[in-house]
């Protein structure tokens, strides 16, 4: 019968400082399907050695080792986790069960590596365990286990994928002796039904249950005899051969979702804190987008209060020209010649004075308004009671007023209804005849002062005496650029006058400066929060390479019982990115709550968010996991089994 295991001049040897210590010395071994043999050594002897080595944990430091006619040294981390899968199971000295999984899960982890669908995994492993006398324990976690039952459950583990070969290290080491023979006792019935059982252990009368005793001293095989007639040898069917399908890579998916899952909840604490620097990072950016939004959308709407398309005529060469005062080229009938041309919506001329306002004992200092009768439209001002005069008015010189609200408070301080009554402007006795709606921007100032609107003619023929005017307001066509328009009416004015003495106020050009600025500002504060997400991503980087270590014996046990270096590297990937993605979650449920604490406070201000922010959050904090997580998660796939195994 060909060896199923064959060791050929195999020689392993570790570095001890600037030397090299030789733990096993040209093993030359052959074990056969079928046979159970024990290994037996003194504490040093090197069998541990010798049993990693035949499960494909370590590999020979010379020498050559065969599964099944495989020459072992040629395989890839891999096909070592693939042989480990389809022929070995192991059962540790110490059990090496993962605490955060039932006895049911602890078992199903090999099917599942190999590609077992779940239902059917979790119904073999009901039926191993059943057989084993842990059919009421399915659902207890090894914490709840005795040291015999948690054996029991190691052993099932090893059966789960048919366990052609079942090494044992020190199988009862642990054990009391009625638990010991009890285990004993199973490895003899599986050995009766076609198992090979390597038992490794120091205790001489445990290996006496063996057919075959291999004894080693100093890394050195220095006896090999039998101890009874070999009984009938029964052949387990070959496994078989593994197959990655797409239902099997999304159970692997699906099980690493699961335990990344579990490794968050054991650790709800850590997982917090490590969570805390994206948190703060994605409410940060959010926030900030949605402030800048904010503050943009309120300073454009206070610019829409006063008319964004519109033009502003000024005589002058530019805002505070000595000579203005004395330019007296602006005249009504431009702004008559104006409002004909095919550009312009709408204009207004504007004469202003300061007078004395009054109404019955009540004297207030305010502004006269002369202005047309597109003006409250072209300001856009909301009428709050009564009526605006209109061209009927503005041609007969109409002694008809429009308050605001400041003037209403102030002039009928009582509630006194000011529709119908007669005020004083000046010398000048005016009708109210409408009440404007308090304006809520503050864009150009004179939230404070009182203003009487009275048609242009009036202000100019009865208040001021003056025939020229302060300044035109024109409002552009919806079709037309505003920047066109503005050229049209330069040129269109200075053919008039025959000289350019008079400048223009383009509110446009406010609103593109404001949205710059507010951009350049929200890029900015969006940089530094940009930085506290890079940090954030650091803290997941550093939490996670110390789960690695913590956990790197967990890791060894996967390994042992065949899982691939990107099952490992894929659960620890996918717990950053979970963490990332919970903490991109919980900081954008910050920044809504943020915004809802500024609404709340009464503030007419309102936080903006935009769906593009969010969503970029969302794509930011995966991208965070994935980069900052992938470190860790290749350091995890690419850790030596048989080191992790050894770790505490």
């Amino acid at each position: 019968m060909a060896a199923f295991i064959e060791l050929q001049g195999v020689c392993r040897d570790y570095p001890a400082g600037e030397e090299t210590l030789r733990v096993l010395h040209t093993i030359d071994l052959r074990i056969d399907a079928g046979e159970m043999v024990a290994i037996v050594g003194a504490s040093g002897s090197g069998k541990s050695t010798l049993m990693n080595i035949i499960g494909c944990l370590d590999r020979p430091s010379a020498g050559r080792y065969l599964v099944d006619g495989q020459e072992t040294s040629r395989l890839a981390p891999d096909e070592l986790a693939r042989l480990r899968r389809e022929h070995f199971g192991f059962v540790f000295q110490r059990y090496h069960l993962l605490g955060d999984l039932n006895a049911r899960e602890n078992v199903a982890i090999p099917a599942m590596y190999a590609g077992v669908a779940g239902a059917k995994r979790r119904e073999r492993a009901d039926a191993i365990l059943s057989r084993l006398g842990m059919g009421e324990r399915l659902g207890h976690k090894p914490g709840q286990l005795s040291g015999g039952q948690q054996q029991r459950v190691s052993l099932a583990r090893a059966l789960i994928n048919g366990g052609a070969v079942i090494l044992a290290d020190e199988p009862t080491g642990a054990l009391d002796s009625a638990s010991g023979s009890e285990v004993m006792a199973i490895f003899k019935q599986l050995h009766a039904e076609g198992h090979t059982v390597i038992l490794v252990s120091h205790d001489m009368q445990m290996a006496a249950h063996a057919e075959r005793i291999i004894e080693i001293s100093d890394g050195r095989i220095i006896a090999d005899r039998k101890t009874a007639v070999a009984t009938p040898v029964k052949m387990l069917p070959r496994p078989p051969a593994a197959h990655d399908s797409w239902q099997a890579l999304a159970g692997r998916f699906t099980e690493a979702f699961r335990m990344a899952v579990i490794a968050m909840t054991s650790h709800r604490l850590r997982t917090l804190l490590t969570m805390l620097g994206i948190i703060i990072g994605i409410a940060s950016v959010v926030s900030v987008v949605a402030l800048g939004e904010g503050s943009q959308q309120k300073i454009l709407k206070d610019i829409n209060a006063i008319g964004t398309n519109t033009i502003n005529i000024f005589p002058g060469k530019d805002f505070g020209d000595m000579r203005s005062g004395r330019i007296r080229t602006l005249l009504p009938r431009d702004a008559e010649a104006l409002a004909r041309q095919p550009y312009v919506d709408t204009v207004t001329p504007l004469v202003q004075t300061s007078v004395v306002l009054r109404y019955g004992n009540i004297n207030v200092n305010g502004q006269a308004q002369g202005v047309g009768a597109d003006y409250f439209r072209v300001r856009g001002m909301e009428l709050a009671s009564g009526r605006l005069f209109g061209q009927i008015d503005v041609r007969a010189s109409s002694q008809q007023a429009v308050i605001d609200d400041n003037t209403k408070n102030s002039l009928f301080p009582d509630g006194q209804e000011p529709l119908g009554a007669v005020i004083m402007l000046g010398t000048v006795p005016c009708r109210v005849i409408g009440v404007m709606k308090k304006s809520e921007s503050n864009f150009g100032g004179g939230q404070d002062s009182l203003n009487v609107f009275v048609p242009y003619t009036t202000a100019m023929k009865r208040i001021t005496g003056e025939y020229w005017l302060r300044s035109i307001t024109v409002r552009v066509a919806d079709a037309v650029s505003t920047a066109i328009a503005e050229n049209s009416i330069v040129s269109f004015l200075t053919t008039r006058h025959g000289v350019k003495d008079f400048f223009v106020s383009n509110l446009d050009a406010i609103r593109q400066t404001i949205e710059k600025t507010t951009d350049t500002m929200r890029l900015l504060i969006s940089s530094i929060a940009i930085i506290s997400l890079i940090v954030g991503g650091i803290g997941v980087m550093n939490i996670m390479l110390v789960s690695v270590t913590e956990r790197t014996q967990e890791i060894g046990v996967r390994m042992a019982v065949g899982a691939r270096q990107s099952d490992i590297m894929r659960q620890f990937l996918i717990e950053a990115v979970l963490v990332c993605l919970l903490g991109g979650l919980l900081g954008i449920c910050l920044a809504f709550a943020i915004g809802w604490a500024v609404r709340s406070s009464g503030s007419d201000f309102a936080m903006i968010y935009s769906p593009v922010a969010v969503i970029s959050a969302f794509l930011c904090s995966t991208g965070i996991g994935i980069v900052f997580g992938w470190l860790p998660a290749r350091r995890a796939a690419r850790l030596d089994p048989v080191v992790a195994l050894a770790r505490e």
